[in-house]
């Protein structure tokens, strides 16, 4: 009788829902009927209002929509369950098997879905209804169906004890170090995710270093066939090796971009990796020269910027490839990088990676790679290290690390190809200074000068929030810290002294 309550319960939410949804439709009937009016200023106001309404519509839709996806979901694993039910309690296993088969077939029939899809709809919604706050969440319309989802995807392989710690962690504002910043429904799923995953790969079991060497044990590449004559080419490499390739990519294309070049940066990207591959002569003389000239614009030496993997670099442990030159930040724990924990740390635009890796970024870097060490105390950005001290670059990282992407709602364009904007215009007193700046991808920072999207002020460790034209605010999505791992055997009475030491090494 639990599951038909909190079914009861759902179905009033949905009724809710719908009612709600019927008043804006007859409220945009009544003024679409009166018409826009004899009053040009009066037009101006019932558009704007119908305008509105639209919005708030797609809203209560959205709402709407993950209801009744908790409805389907709570149905689906339902249904294998009274299967389950209708076999004797001594049942053999293979009879068990065939009556789970025979719902999920009868669920592919009725969704018109495969029965891939449909056993994963099943086994989704299994873990969903085992985590109640997640599907609390849904029944309430307060995440979609893809935010629970996510959370079903990312729990599995957890302990039921991990599991109930991901969900409370982003789901209970009284958990021990919750998550900060928007709540999980307003992230756009990718962006959850990356949050979710990066709890996940710090909570998980087994360490991120053993399931990363499996992860290269099972590198390769592999290559799809398409329509119209082309095709997709796909590699499956370590995180910092893929992260290099990108950015040395993404420089040349730049450097090639000119007022003579037809192409489009998303063009060029697929031709010089091409030209990269397949050795072409002048081709690769070519994208060898833009590498040099992305560089230098970038204000690096030749060869070294942006990401580029230098020949003469030292090598890395999996097949000799040289160790990636990264203009990237790399966030590592003190600890971590002195070798006495494995605490993973964070490649920019990546996400967690092992310790071992980072520890090898940063003694093999070219001068334009970044260092970000944590504190073992709070968890908080330590010191920004580079070779060349400069200090509006450095304030530059310092809104990279903290912003983590552009900061307009739902964006998810990662640093290299964002601009550090003034918040507040200079020329409207804004001041240079961390609280007025703000990372924004070159498509949000035209809109903002275009239409009346206003930021909020950021703060020392956060983001600014924002509010839309028609003055609805959107939380800002912090970066999710998590307390460091102290090393083995340290006893709380020994952290103060420990502290103190590792301050002194680093201010040597």
């Amino acid at each position: 009788m639990e599951i038909s309550t909190d079914l009861a319960a759902v179905m009033e939410g949905v009724r809710a829902s719908v009612a709600a949804l019927d008043v804006l439709v007859l409220e945009d009937a009544s003024l679409d009927s009166a018409g826009l009016g004899a009053v040009a200023g009066a037009a101006v106001d019932v558009l704007q209002r119908r305008y509105e309404l639209c919005l708030e519509r797609v809203a209560a839709v959205w709402r709407l929509e993950a209801q009744l996806a908790a409805v389907k979901a709570r149905d689906a694993a339902e249904c294998v369950g009274f299967q389950q039910a209708l076999l004797a309690p001594d049942a053999p296993v293979d009879e068990r098997m065939f009556s789970e088969m025979s719902a999920v077939e009868e669920i592919a029939g009725v969704l018109t879905v495969s029965s891939g899809a449909a056993g994963a709809l099943v086994e989704q919604s299994r873990r969903m209804c085992s985590l109640p706050r997640v599907m609390g969440a849904l029944s309430s319309g307060s995440v979609s169906w893809q935010h629970a989802r996510i959370v079903a995807d990312e729990t599995e392989g957890l302990t039921p004890d991990g599991a109930a710690a991901l969900v409370a962690h982003f789901f209970d504002p009284d958990a021990p170090n919750p998550a900060r910043g928007a709540a999980p429904g307003e992230l756009v799923p990718a962006r959850f995710r990356a949050k979710v995953r990066a709890w996940r790969e710090r909570h998980h079991p087994e360490t991120l270093e053993k399931r990363h060497a499996k992860g290269v044990a099972d590198r390769r590449m592999e290559y799809t066939p398409d329509r119209d004559g082309m095709a997709w080419l796909s590699l499956y490499l370590p995180g910092d090796t893929a992260c290099a390739i990108w950015n040395r990519t993404t420089a040349t294309a730049r450097g090639l971009q000119g007022p003579n070049e037809p192409r489009t940066l998303t063009q060029l990207g697929p031709d010089i990796a091409a030209a990269l591959l397949l050795g072409t002569g002048n081709a690769t003389a070519t994208a060898e020269a833009a590498v040099g000239g992305a560089a230098r614009a970038t204000g690096d030496a030749a060869g070294t910027g942006a990401g580029s993997v230098s020949g003469t670099g030292s090598t890395g442990g999996v097949g000799k490839v040289p160790t990636p030159r990264a203009d990237v930040l790399v966030t590592v724990p003190v600890f971590a990088l002195l070798g006495l924990t494995d605490e993973p740390a964070v490649l920019d635009g990546l996400g967690q990676i092992p310790a071992s890796m980072a520890r090898r970024l940063v003694a093999d870097g070219a001068e334009s790679f970044y260092r970000v060490l944590v504190d073992p105390r709070d968890g908080a950005p330590l010191e920004i290290g580079r070779t060349r001290y400069r200090l509006p670059e450095t304030i530059k990282q310092w809104i990279r690390m903290r912003d983590g992407k552009c900061t307009f709602p739902g964006c998810t364009n990662h640093t290299p190809d964002n601009h550090t904007d003034h918040l507040t215009a200079w020329e409207h007193g804004g001041r240079t200074a961390v609280r007025n700046l703000a990372q924004l991808c070159p498509k949000h920072h035209r809109l903002k000068h275009a239409r009346a999207w206003t930021p909020d002020p950021a703060t020392n460790n956060g983001p600014p929030g924002w509010t839309s034209p028609t003055g609805r605010h959107y939380n800002p999505e912090h970066q999710d810290p998590q307390p460091t791992h102290w090393p083995p055997g340290t006893l709380p009475g020994q952290r103060s002294l420990l502290e103190e030491a590792l301050l002194e090494r680093l201010a040597v």
